[in-house]
């Protein structure tokens, strides 16, 4: 993490270079100019969100790509060996570019929102109540990159402060502790962010994600009940409702959106132009026929969020959720979470307490959605199945659910049908070279690598 320090102080100089008139080393930051009022604190959290939108776990397309040919959604058609190549073939070790990068561009993040708490809690310039949100919001962002990275990584260096001293020899958390870390933070955010968005078009966070974010922690520590109860009080919030039109789910006014990232002025979405291919056989990436042969014909989704592609007698599938690839798109975000994914969130958690018959509702709500009929009297091993398949159906390539939903489920090892090269292991990635080389303190290596 040496190499992440120096990161946040030139994005901010960058951002708010107007209100900073002193040079400053290129290691440190002026909390006291930077968190004068809140004015330039705000400034601050506006880097941060920068930073999260382009490169970080929840970048639209980056990593969600990344899982996708990891898994089994996409297929990856360069021609060279590249660590995209890799990922796809499960052959990824700890030198691939794509698995530091996550790595590195995560804590950017989280030091970046350190940064802002530490500023924040000592500013003299800034009201009590505007410190509560700003600091709550920074604290989220922060668990939210800590819950990709513990997922991804397992046991993970878990920085709270900007002090380089610290952090160059910071050891891993045990992932167990992760979690209970992420818990306590989060239930703190709860306090501290109300139920209103700040903007109208919910592209910065509300209490609402932090209770998300809490019920998939108790989810991955099988806390049904817990869980049942977060995801129920979204879900009976009057500020969400399913959106039934599959044309209109990525269209940013939507009220089933809980969190979505705005694009910078005249760029198209990465989701609209890293999938798109046309009259020709993919470059880069198709949906797997895997993913194809998992869709009814009669499923509206195949054909509203999925296009075919004809070349030399050979049928491809583009994916096909957003749809703008206008530099000036104004009409789609990028989703980070919306309502479906507590609704099938419910389902499970129901499910695994064995409330079969009110687990019943949230999963057909998501398939009558969808032109599929309704399901009833199954098993619970069989709910949990159905339940898996309309998350892969409804939420393909977004935000690498398909392999977060397979792990939490403990069914990873079912990718061997797909995945040849899959093995046991595959659970982690692991932690990147550079990183281990700078601070010997984040042995061992995962297991496998």
């Amino acid at each position: 993490m040496k190499n992440l320090i120096k990161i946040f102080s030139i994005f901010l100089l960058l951002s708010c270079e107007k209100l900073i008139d002193v040079e400053l080393p290129n290691n440190q930051i002026d909390t006291k100019a930077v968190f004068q009022d809140l004015q330039t604190a705000n400034s601050a959290l506006a880097a941060l969100y920068a930073g999260i939108r382009t490169n970080s776990p929840i970048a639209g397309a980056d990593l969600e790509a990344a899982l996708s040919i990891y898994t089994d959604d996409l297929d990856e058609y360069s021609l060279s060996t590249t660590p995209s190549k890799e990922l796809y073939l499960n052959q990824q070790i700890d030198t691939n570019s794509t698995i530091y990068n996550n790595w590195a561009n995560a804590y950017k993040q989280i030091y970046a929102a350190n940064a802002i708490l530490e500023g924040v809690a000592s500013s003299t310039g800034i009201a009590p109540s505007d410190k509560k949100w700003l600091q709550g919001e920074a604290l989220l962002i922060r668990t939210i990159m800590f819950f990709y990275l513990n997922q991804l990584y397992g046991d993970i260096p878990y920085p709270e402060t900007t002090d380089y001293n610290i952090n160059q020899t910071l050891s891993k958390t045990a992932s167990e502790k992760v979690l209970q870390k992420m818990e306590e933070d989060l239930e703190k955010v709860i306090t501290m962010l109300s139920d209103n968005y700040r903007n109208a078009e919910r592209i910065y966070p509300n209490k609402m994600v932090a209770i998300l974010f809490l019920a998939k922690i108790h989810m991955a520590k099988q806390q049904w009940l817990k869980a049942e109860i977060n995801l129920k009080t979204i879900i009976q919030s009057p500020l969400y409702q399913i959106e039934t039109n599959l044309n209109k789910v990525f269209d940013k006014s939507g009220k089933h959106i809980i969190w979505q990232l705005k694009p910078s002025n005249n760029t198209s979405l990465r989701q609209a132009t890293t999938y798109y291919f046309a009259n020709a056989k993919p470059t880069l990436y198709a949906l797997s026929p895997n993913l194809i042969n998992a869709f009814s014909a009669n499923d509206l989704r195949l054909l509203n969020w999925i296009a075919p592609v004809s070349s030399s007698g050979i049928t491809y599938y583009r994916l096909q959720k957003y749809k703008n690839r206008d530099n000036t798109n104004s009409n789609e975000y990028s989703v980070v979470i919306r309502l479906e994914e507590v609704y099938l969130l419910l389902a499970e958690t129901l499910t695994q307490q064995s409330k079969l018959q009110e687990a019943e509702p949230y999963l057909n709500a998501i398939r009558q959605r969808a032109s599929l009929t309704a399901v009833s009297n199954l098993t619970k091993e069989a709910m949990i199945d159905a339940i898996l398949l309309e998350s892969r159906r409804e939420f393909f390539c977004e935000m690498g659910h398909r392999f977060l939903d397979l792990k939490r489920m403990g069914k990873l090892n079912t990718l061997l049908v797909a995945k040849p090269n899959w093995k046991d292991f595959h659970v982690l990635w692991p932690i990147p070279q550079k990183e281990i080389l700078l601070n010997g303190n984040l042995k061992p290596q995962n297991p496998g690598y």
